[in-house]
């Protein structure tokens, strides 16, 4: 099954453009479900994956149930091998997707963290001193929040990308797909600094050269900003939050201040507006709070009241 893979691996790099990290979960997913069908004295000789049907996967999925797997990490893995089997239904490999007729568990319903406006602007202040990194990731910060970025997106970000006089940054996302969003001034300026405190052998002015580097000059990945942003967020009052959490607080702040639905989804690169629509659920959830700490007829005295989940309309 190793072959077969590597061949999907590659795919999955050439042609979705898939992020590093989406390569190395596929990757890691497939080879333990290989793994695990090996390892099983009645299937050893499941060598490929045309041998492998759906009573293999539903026996698989419920090993890592039993392990105590959450259900967003086994809908994960069932996505996977989904892709893994059509991809290989398309190239001729196998007759038919074993993964055809099994349903992904149940997800609860999670809403994102979002920061609030206040400690959204301690964030960015948290990086302090001239040096380099710290301007670097006040830079980061600053990016981030400003244009609602993946953190792949941002450590894809090239010279060549921002287009500094009109504000604006072109973004690659998920399978190819591109967009161009506003960036705020704040945001342009730390990005200005931090690129004038490089030494000169650090800089390059080629259109395809990285804008955030790491400490050897290379261009930055996605642990590493992953790490920065924990860093700085272990200050605020809620502890840490992942890159996602400043996309998040990016767009309920934008639907806060009257942005609407559309140009959000655009500016966040989603295929459908359903998926912007989680913001609304957010944006209601916080009115609501704000309306039960403040208004005196909120609820009768003494009583708490537990709020029931709103549904975008």
């Amino acid at each position: 099954m190793e072959d077969q893979i590597r061949a999907f691996v590659d795919f999955l790099e050439a042609e979705q453009n898939a992020s590093p990290e989406t390569v190395r979960n596929y990757r890691s997913d497939l080879r333990q479900l290989a793994s695990f069908l090996h390892a099983s004295e009645q299937r050893a000789g499941l060598l490929q994956a045309s041998d492998v049907t759906t009573e293999h996967i539903r026996t698989y999925l419920h090993w890592l149930d039993r392990k105590g797997e959450k259900a967003a990490s086994l809908a994960r893995k069932l996505a996977c091998l989904r892709s893994f089997y059509r991809f290989l239904v398309r190239e001729g490999v196998v007759q038919s997707n074993p993964t055809e007729g099994l349903k992904s568990p149940k997800l609860p319903r999670l809403l994102p963290r979002v920061l609030t406006k206040d400690d959204a602007g301690a964030l960015m202040d948290f990086p302090t001193g001239q040096s380099s990194l710290s301007l670097r990731d006040r830079a980061l910060l600053e990016t981030l929040y400003s244009t609602g970025a993946r953190v792949s997106e941002a450590v894809g970000i090239n010279i060549g990308d921002l287009s500094l006089a009109e504000g604006l940054i072109h973004l690659r996302g998920k399978g190819r797909k591109e967009r161009v969003v506003p960036i705020g001034d704040l945001a342009l300026h730390a990005i200005r600094a931090y690129r004038k405190s490089l030494q000169p052998s650090a800089i390059s002015h080629q259109l395809s050269a990285p804008v955030f580097l790491n400490h050897r000059g290379g261009r930055i990945t996605t642990r590493s900003v992953a790490r920065i942003v924990a860093q700085y967020s272990r200050l605020l009052a809620g502890g840490a939050v992942s890159p996602h959490a400043l996309r998040h607080s990016f767009a309920t702040h934008l639907l806060d201040e009257g942005a609407d639905l559309r140009s959000i989804q655009e500016m966040l690169g989603h295929a459908s507006l359903s998926t912007t629509q989680k913001y609304t659920h957010l944006a209601a959830d916080q009115l609501a709070a704000v309306y039960d700490r403040a208004h005196p007829r909120a609820r009768p005295s003494g009583v708490s009241v537990t709020r029931k989940d709103h549904k975008p309309s």
